[in-house]
């Protein structure tokens, strides 16, 4: 009997003695056991137990063996190969035996299972918004050997067609992308249909967007009067602003604790599970943060462990900041938008004011050096892609400053 050992994975051939056929002959199975589970793989041949006992003690090789040995040597290749390369699992070896259903829909389903179990929400939700439009244009099936680059320009011009922007299409595209590389490194599709790149697909480059509110505009903002819940979802905003265009998911989390030797002293949440040394963002806290804190936060002063303001309880799950961090910013938003509109300046979101306190700043005159380190970035060139250009206002300023 063939038989065969490798880290803790076992490979055999098996009668399953636990059904017999209306023949009266069982099926010949290979069984595969790894962490005390048991997974049967058919043959196709079939034998009586009498059969069994003897298959193996004639010196010469019948039909049946040779065809079993070639069914026990499959798995045992595929088997060794896995655990050589210390990536074996059940759902690894279907793929190399074929017999997964190799679609990108189980493939995304699977990746987001495992980021929701490491606490990586916000990846999640990326993925989960690039599923829905991908099924949403092809269905809840889609191969991966059918996604081409002909398949890709079709899609890319289906979500066009829709509405969707450069940078959301670049987001859903390089998400399918990683998808594709995975299945490629799992064997479910040979690396030379890899649609993307030189002389396939090529991927439309995120457009940024210039979200920058001017000075006055900000300050039109911040004096704009009307319904008391408007100017609480105002005052967040301008503390946002103010506290050198922090996201909204380190806003809610402030604590007491953050306030040192008069300035707000947080890492961004975004960065503190990357490797390397966390940068400390550095925010001076005025008059008219304090006030802002007086009057929609829990007061000036609070205990270290203490939210500064109202959202947050502190037993929040990942899943469960995330959730919150998007009601407060949809909540917002929506305010942010009456208030626009009232004022009679373009619409503008939570996002803006962090690329407002970037580019006021500028314009202001300070360094881009200065600017970087306040937005807590490694690298001008990010910088520069917070900062709005130039207005026609500036541009008489300077032309009247040549003469």
């Amino acid at each position: 009997m063939y038989k065969f050992n490798k880290d803790g994975i076992s490979v055999l051939i098996v009668v399953d003695r636990r059904r017999m056929k209306n023949n009266g002959l069982y099926p010949v199975k290979i069984e595969v056991v790894y962490r005390r589970v048991q997974k049967y793989y058919p043959t196709g041949k079939d034998v009586s137990l009498e059969e069994w006992d003897n298959l193996w003690k004639s010196r010469r090789i019948s039909k049946k063996c040779a065809s079993l040995e070639n069914s026990f040597h499959l798995i045992r290749d595929a088997v060794e190969e896995l655990a050589e390369k210390g990536r074996f699992s059940f759902q690894m070896l279907e793929v190399r035996l074929g017999r997964s259903n190799g679609t990108i829909n189980s493939m995304m389903e699977r990746r987001m299972k495992a980021l929701m179990k490491q606490g990586r929400v916000n990846s999640y939700y990326r993925f989960r918004s690039t599923l829905n439009a991908l099924e949403k244009y092809a269905g809840k099936t889609i191969r991966i050997d059918a996604v081409t680059s002909s398949w890709l320009r079709k899609c890319e011009a289906h979500w066009r067609a829709e509405g969707k922007s450069d940078t959301t299409i670049n987001i859903y595209m390089k998400t399918l992308q990683s998808i594709y590389k995975s299945a490629i490194e799992e064997g479910q599709v040979k690396e030379t249909f890899y649609p993307f790149g030189k002389g396939e697909y090529r991927i439309p480059p995120g457009q940024p967007r210039k979200l920058a509110l001017r000075k006055e505009q900000i300050e039109a903002v911040n004096n704009w009067k009307g319904k008391e819940d408007l100017e609480y979802w105002r005052d967040l905003w301008m503390f946002s602003y103010l506290c050198n265009g922090i996201n909204f998911r380190d806003l809610l989390f402030l604590q007491y604790r953050n306030i040192r030797d008069g300035e707000i002293v947080f890492i961004r949440s975004k960065t503190e599970n990357t490797r390397g040394r966390k940068q400390l963002i550095r925010a001076s806290l005025t008059s008219h943060m304090k006030m802002i804190m007086q009057r929609i936060g829990n007061g000036e002063d609070g205990e270290p462990e203490e939210y500064i303001f109202k959202h947050a309880r502190g037993n929040e799950s990942p899943m469960q900041k995330t959730l919150l961090v998007r009601k407060v910013i949809a909540k917002c938003n929506a305010a942010l938008k009456v208030i626009a509109r009232d004022i009679g300046i373009p619409s503008f979101s939570t996002y803006a004011a962090r690329h407002s306190f970037a580019t006021v700043l500028k314009r202001c005159g300070a360094d881009i050096t200065f600017i970087a380190e306040s937005l807590g970035h490694s690298s001008i060139t990010m910088t520069e892609c917070y900062l709005d250009g130039y207005g026609k206002e500036d541009r008489i300023r300077f032309a009247e400053k040549l003469l």
